[in-house]
């Protein structure tokens, strides 16, 4: 599973001109499954990315998590957006080739499941919509913007 993850001070997303999903301070994460991602991927990507040290303490060093901010009376958003093009190849001349993403039906399931769990262990979350044309509008706090990527575990 790949992610791109955003720390931002507001984000939002829309579809057909309609806002899906909106945060204030928080994490903007575009998430994209990768082919041989399970549930156990994603449940690794979300308890890595609640856990990311990424928001400054009282003496401006990055030692809070979306879930500290909470308890700093602030709620730490976050939005996740699925973009399958973060599995984008390069290597084979100047069109991305998308072969490493996830089958479209898998994609829709591990980012279902990915949501799932995050509102389940988050208080605030907000989403895009699968496989949707989005218009995605933030404002990166710093900026900090850090990949991700949890990878399948080898084949015996």
């Amino acid at each position: 599973m790949i992610g791109v993850i955003q720390r931002v001070s507001e984000a939002s997303v829309r579809i057909d001109g309609e806002i899906t999903g909106r945060i204030g301070p928080g994490l903007l994460v575009l998430v994209c499954a990768e082919q041989g991602d399970t549930e156990v991927q994603a449940d690794k990507f979300l308890a890595k990315l609640l856990k990311l040290r990424i928001f400054s303490d009282a003496q401006g060093k990055m030692n809070h998590s979306v879930q500290d901010l909470d308890g700093q009376g602030t709620l730490g958003g976050l939005l996740l957006v699925s973009q399958f093009t973060l599995a984008a190849n390069l290597q084979g001349g100047n069109r991305p080739s998308f072969t490493q993403a996830a089958a479209p039906a898998d994609g829709r399931r591990l980012y279902d499941y990915l949501v799932l769990q995050a509102r389940a262990t988050h208080p605030q979350v907000q989403t895009g919509q699968f496989a949707a044309d989005m218009q995605v509008a933030l404002i990166n706090d710093g900026p900090v913007t850090i990949p991700m990527r949890i990878a399948p575990a080898p084949s015996p």
